[in-house]
């Protein structure tokens, strides 16, 4: 009867220590990393490369990996402020220790970049390196700032380059090719300029340049179906999870814009962050309709532990 209760109360403990890590690292945006990656993949292929699946998916854990080190770590530098901003997150609610997080984060931040040296050699770890350094640049020192908008968008950005590594060197990307994760990265600025003002009120400006990110991140998907048409079918594909990318953000931003409050601009900021998956699903739909269908097979994952966990 002792050991069946210890056995229950060690279970009861570890679900909680899971339930920590999981806030912290904010596990339902976990899911939007890999369909970066993914898109970066798909690219290359439409430039005729062949990718190897044990790769891809070693870069795909890899960008979680980083994703989890820079929310992480995110917390960690802004415990400070979360103690009266967000004292129910996990650090200013003594969930878990400051050292402790710090410890978590570098720890994910050098899994990350050495998951993206075994999976694809040199020129992923030079990638991973960069993103890592993009992450905590951005948490430690840009964030608030223009700059530091552009960090966290560089960071999905570079993201959806580490995805073309697979097959090629980041030198050898087109032009054309390359303004891909260029609007990706342009749309996440967007959004992470909205993010900033998401605890005060009156923030209808920032809601207006990640609704303007939207429309370019739109215009971005429509100019790569007119570059290089498809078949139609991949053609179909792509126009649909484009549609469902604007309704999925159109809704929660009219929200925003027309009552602009924490309680709005919060559930925006969240509802971008996984719209990113429709849109990287929309841009893999101009290569074929199988890459953005393993794209889009990450957004219910991503939605259901939105309902659980938070977003921003």
């Amino acid at each position: 009867m002792t050991e069946y209760g210890g056995d229950e109360q060690f279970g009861r403990w570890l679900v909680r220590r899971l339930t920590v890590v999981a806030r912290l690292v904010r596990l339902p945006n976990l899911f939007t990393a890999p369909p970066d990656v993914i898109l970066g993949a798909a690219i290359v292929t439409g430039l005729g490369r062949s990718v190897h699946v044990s790769s891809l998916v070693g870069l795909s854990v890899a960008s979680m990996l980083l994703y989890a080190a820079g929310t992480t770590l995110n917390d960690y530098f802004d415990a400070p402020v979360d103690a009266d901003e967000r004292p129910e997150r996990p650090i200013p609610s003594g969930a878990i220790s400051r050292f402790r997080a710090l410890l978590l984060g570098t720890s994910l931040l050098l899994s990350g970049v050495s998951i993206a040296f075994l999976a694809s050699g040199v020129r992923a770890g030079v990638v991973s390196i960069v993103l890592a350094l993009l992450v905590v640049g951005y948490d430690a020192v840009l964030k608030g700032s223009v700059l530091g908008h552009l960090a966290m968008g560089g960071t999905r950005g570079t993201n959806v380059i580490l995805g073309t590594t697979v097959a090629l060197r980041p030198t050898e990307l087109p032009a054309d090719v390359v303004s891909i994760p260029v609007v990706v990265a342009l749309y996440i600025a967007a959004v992470t300029y909205m993010a900033d003002g998401e605890t005060e009120v009156g923030g209808r400006g920032g809601v207006g340049v990640a609704a303007a990110g939207g429309v370019l991140a739109a215009a971005g998907v429509v100019g790569a179906l007119v570059a290089t048409p498809p078949l139609p079918l991949d053609s179909l594909a792509s126009v649909a999870f484009l549609v469902a990318f604007v309704v999925w953000i159109g809704r929660p931003l009219s929200a925003a814009f027309a009552d602009p409050s924490p309680d709005t601009i919060g559930p925006a900021v969240g509802a971008c962050v996984l719209g990113l998956v429709p849109l990287n699903a929309a841009f893999a739909g101009t290569t074929s309709l199988v890459w953005a269908l393993c794209v889009a097979a990450f957004f219910l994952p991503a939605l259901g532990l939105a309902e659980v966990f938070d977003v921003s």
